[in-house]
């Protein structure tokens, strides 16, 4: 089963750690890219740099920043294949964001019906 494990950082947590702290925080993240159970993810651009969508009366009505201004930010995801959600949450437990004041969200791949 695939699962998204969406990570939720607290904005200027990384930053508030010093220069050996960020490149340990940094080498973390490249481990668990390394986990050969990940098969994507990515590192999202800050939240200021969010445009934001909307369609009224079939106009694209496009806002600057994110959909709302939250504790948390949507920095980035990694894609797991895992047997279980016991073993996602092994792999979401070691993202720094979670204990660097965020959190990981973990949700199972809608798998579309065959064609």
């Amino acid at each position: 089963m695939q699962y998204a494990l969406l990570i939720n950082q607290l904005p200027g947590a990384f930053e508030a750690l010093d220069a050996e702290e960020q490149e340990a925080v940094s080498a973390e993240y490249l481990a668990i890219r390394s986990d050969p159970r990940v098969v994507g993810g990515a590192q999202l651009a800050p939240a200021h740099t969010a445009s934001t969508v909307r369609v009224k009366a079939g106009d694209a009505l496009v806002t600057d920043g994110p959909f709302a201004d939250t504790k948390e930010v949507f920095g980035g995801y990694y894609l797991l294949e895992a047997d279980d959600l016991d073993a996602a949450i092994q792999v979401a437990a070691k993202i720094p964001a979670a204990r660097l004041g965020g959190s990981v969200e973990i949700r199972p791949i809608v798998t579309p019906p065959p064609a």
